[in-house]
């Protein structure tokens, strides 16, 4: 197709043409004109006089002729193109009005459709819009719960297998003592002639020694031996070792009594300031201020169910970043915090509140970081954990009191702990029996199935385990097992 550029050229290479050709017609004239007067000179006189003229102008009009013909040609081509282009146009037109002909019926067809539908399902469209928008949205968040379950099922039994094999890679990593040192309450004696002189004159000797000492002497018919009896274990070891030099010495007396005990508490002071030196350099935070290692010292004296707390201490702090190092953290924050989760245990006979509360005030006041006293303040959930370091204290504690041959506690206490327990389940209806099984870690209860259903056991079981975290102290953890079971029996004759 031509384009309308292409038809402009040509116009005015036409124009230019036609131009030229008036330019050139009135010398073509002259020189017929000139020839055609009387006397003038004859074709072969202005021939001879002037050839070159002649010939350049029939070399011209020839040209003439010929562009002439050409633009001839391209005017009739440009007629015939142009008629084309009226066609084409013409019938792009009617193909342009057909179509939108045909877009507005078939604009009338859906909305007749439309109308079919709804008089046949009684919605309009913006109610069946919403019905079809409402019913896969229900559908989508049906698919999401289940999603969602399928994932916190499988998420909750990754995390449990993953749990076990950290704190299973870290119980078999760590090395520590198995057996833990109980503090020293009795007092041998070389003979049963010394309880007297202890008692001295009028009980002399035994007043003097316990206003000074604070700790109370108790002399009672057991042979070749004294108890000692303090509550602050760090004033009973001074008193134990006063007691153990003055029976050494053998003169008993107020004056005596005074210079051995400065001595012993002077040793005592020593032994924590050594023992606290001691648990730095073997975790390795030797940066601790001077007066957290005097106090984690004096934990050297006290046990919890028959542990040692500084030992528990350190064990808490290998655990820790072992469980950090496992888990791709850095150990040495939760290190730090195990280290220092039960500070306050040797303040707890000065200060008021809790050994968790108490311990993170000591740290900070002594400078210690808010993540480290968020953690020991956390580690009982007196406070909501709120650090991965947090966490992994609350784990060390209770893998390090919980392991086996941790922890120890007396018979008359151990039996009326499972007593406790058996009282508190069998308190609630529908209980039939209940038995304290693996040393009171286990208890399982056992329900009558014509008054508990299942929702009611799991209830149950939750009720009885939050009741026993209120009510009783003890180490580790305690598992609420509610087994309701229903059997029928009969007896072919």
């Amino acid at each position: 197709m031509v384009s309308l550029v292409q038809v402009a050229l040509l116009l005015v290479g036409l124009a230019v043409l036609v131009l030229l050709g008036a330019l050139v017609r009135p010398a073509w004239s002259w020189w017929a004109a000139a020839r055609a007067r009387p006397g003038a000179p004859s074709a072969v006189a202005i021939g001879e006089a002037a050839s070159p003229l002649p010939q350049e102008l029939r070399a011209r009009s020839d040209d003439l002729d010929r562009r002439e013909r050409r633009l001839t040609d391209r005017e009739s081509r440009l007629d015939l193109a142009e008629r084309e282009l009226e066609s084409r146009t013409r019938t792009v037109s009617a193909a342009q009005e057909a179509l939108a002909a045909r877009q507005a019926a078939l604009a009338d067809l859906e909305t007749e459709r439309r109308r079919v539908l709804e008089r046949a399902a009684g919605l309009t469209a913006d109610q069946a819009r919403a019905e079809l928008v409402s019913s896969i949205e229900n559908e989508a968040k049906r698919e999401a719960a289940l999603t969602v379950r399928d994932l916190e099922h499988q998420a909750r039994e990754e995390g449990e297998r993953r749990a076990r094999a950290v704190i299973t890679t870290v119980v078999q990593r760590l090395a520590t003592e198995q057996t833990a040192e109980s503090v020293v309450t009795t007092l041998q004696l070389p003979g049963d002639e010394l309880k007297g002189r202890i008692i001295g004159r009028d009980g002399r000797n035994i007043r003097a020694f316990e206003q000074i000492t604070g700790v109370n002497v108790i002399v009672d018919e057991t042979p070749e031996s004294v108890m000692l009896s303090c509550f602050d274990p760090v004033r009973r070891e001074v008193g134990r070792r006063t007691l153990e030099h003055l029976v050494l010495d053998g003169r008993i007396h107020p004056r005596r009594i005074e210079e051995l005990y400065a001595r012993s508490l002077g040793e005592v002071e020593q032994t924590c300031l050594r023992a606290g030196e001691d648990a730095v350099a073997e975790t390795g935070l030797t940066d601790l201020h001077p007066e957290l290692v005097r106090l984690l010292g004096t934990l050297r004296f006290r046990t919890s169910y028959g542990q040692n707390v500084l030992r528990h201490l350190v064990e808490s702090a290998s655990i820790a970043a072992l469980l950090a190092a496992e888990l791709g953290l850095d150990p040495a924050p939760a290190k730090r915090c195990g280290l220092l989760h039960d500070i306050g245990k040797a303040l707890t006979h000065r200060a008021e509140g809790s050994h968790a509360l108490v311990g993170a005030e000591v740290a900070r006041s002594h400078g210690e970081s808010a993540a480290v006293v968020h953690a020991i303040e956390a580690h009982h959930d007196e406070v909501e954990p709120r650090t991965v370091e947090a966490v992994l204290t609350q784990a060390a504690d209770a893998i390090s009191g919980g392991r086996p041959g941790a922890r120890r506690e007396a018979l008359a206490a151990y039996v009326q702990r499972l007593e406790r327990l058996e009282e508190i389940a069998r308190s609630y209806p529908g209980v039939a029996a209940v038995h304290a099984m693996r040393s009171g870690r286990d208890v399982r209860v056992m329900v009558l199935p014509a008054e508990i259903d299942d929702v009611q056991a799991q209830v149950l079981a939750r009720d009885i385990a939050k009741r026993v975290e209120t009510e009783l102290t003890y180490p580790g953890q305690i598992r609420v097992t509610v087994i309701r079971e229903t059997r029928a029996t009969e007896t072919a004759l």
